[in-house]
């Protein structure tokens, strides 16, 4: 009942953040008059003006009047599109890194030129991600006719890009694309291996679109970049071989957790055996020099004596399938990791296929904690308030 009341007399806390905003949007709209007077020439001028501004100190918020005019003015003659007051609010709620709610069709593209403007006055590059590649290319040209008529240049990231021109739009003022090619991007740049290949600009500020999808839906969705490992798979061969020389007595088998365990006797064995092959050239077979030997030696037991064939796996084709333990299908296209898959390949006489392993990977939520500002647009924020927050 208090909280009922209390509402009514003060409003909710989100009627309360508005409230503060009115007296900007009665600035801007006192500004219109002044800046339809304008010359296209004058509007183009003025970037450079309030970026000098910005330089000298003054704050992004003391320049919002004059900025969110000046939008509103270029979009007008470049579009013939004026923003609504909702809008302007739509654009202080995005500059002050909070999330907009807004419905399909209330303008959210040409509300986000409104603090990506502002905020590009820092001369530091603004993503604004989309949800396809469709998207950002459209709304790169749509809005790039505002952006131009204010001296901004705009680009767009899509899938099959070359690098060239990645960092070509990267180099933009204001870049679209989908939370998929700046994630890649993020990560194919810590592959490289000096500064002059990078493609990306600074993670200054970054608004996205269908936020709550990116930043709650997927935020633990890993972005993975994998490679060919390059330990040579025939030493899965060499290691099976040695392996299938052990007898019942030298291990105890673990159903359970699908793990062998080695007596003393079978190491010592197996480290005879090793050298022999000059496979174990140092230390024992636990040294740390020897890890990887030790990683195919451990898949190798596995392969052996745990994994059974028609059971737990199918050859068919000259191919390993693992079969679904629920359902006792064939899995087509999976393969065991971790070398397991190629350990059973060696077992079974077959070739052995290349491993793969991670190189590089991130998901959405900490690529996105990268930028010092962000914010998002979306119809349904307030259902994911607690979970923003």
């Amino acid at each position: 009942m208090l909280n009922f009341l209390s509402k009514k007399i003060f409003g909710s806390s989100n009627d309360r953040v508005i409230k503060k905003f009115l007296p900007i949007v009665d600035r801007v709209n006192e500004l219109e008059k002044t800046y339809e007077k304008l010359t296209d020439d004058q509007i183009l001028k003025k970037t450079s003006e309030f970026r000098q501004q910005v330089k000298n100190g003054k704050p992004l918020d003391d320049i919002i009047p004059d900025a969110f005019s000046n939008v509103r003015e270029a979009a007008k003659r470049s579009l013939g599109q004026r923003h609504y007051d909702v809008q302007i609010i739509g654009g202080i709620v995005l500059h002050r890194g909070m999330i907009a709610e807004m419905k399909t069709g209330e303008g959210k593209t040409l509300v986000s030129t409104l603090a990506a403007y502002l905020n590009s006055l820092q001369n530091s590059s603004v993503h604004i991600v989309t949800v396809n590649d469709y998207l950002a290319k459209r709304d790169s040209e749509w809005m790039g006719a505002v952006y131009e008529k204010l001296g901004l240049k705009t680009g767009y990231i899509v899938n099959g890009m070359d690098e060239g021109e990645r960092k070509k739009a990267y180099s933009s003022d204001i870049t679209y694309g989908t939370n998929n090619e700046f994630g890649f991007d993020y990560l194919r740049d810590n592959m490289k291996f000096s500064k002059d290949q990078l493609v990306q600009s600074d993670f200054s500020y970054a608004i996205i679109d269908e936020v709550d999808s990116i930043l709650i839906d997927e935020a633990r969705t890993p972005l993975i970049i994998s490679g060919s490992a390059e330990q040579s798979s025939a030493l899965y061969k060499i290691v099976d071989r040695i392996i299938a020389k052990l007898d019942s007595q030298d291990y105890e088998k673990d159903e359970k957790s699908k793990s062998v365990v080695l007596n003393d006797n079978a190491i010592e064995k197996l480290e005879g055996f090793f050298k022999k092959e000059k496979l174990l050239t140092t230390g024992n077979l636990y040294d740390i020099n020897n890890v990887t030997l030790l990683h195919h030696t451990n898949q190798s037991l596995k392969a052996r004596y745990i994994f059974e064939k028609d059971k737990d796996y199918l050859v068919q084709d000259k191919k390993v399938l693992i079969v679904d333990e629920f359902t006792g299908r064939a899995m087509e296209g999976r393969r065991f990791s971790e070398g397991l898959h190629q350990a059973i390949e060696a077992k079974e006489d077959l070739e052995v296929q290349v491993e793969n392993q991670t190189l590089a990977s991130i998901t959405y939520q900490n690529y996105f904690r990268l930028y010092k500002k962000l914010s998002g647009m979306t119809g349904t924020a307030k259902t994911e308030a607690d979970e923003f927050f």
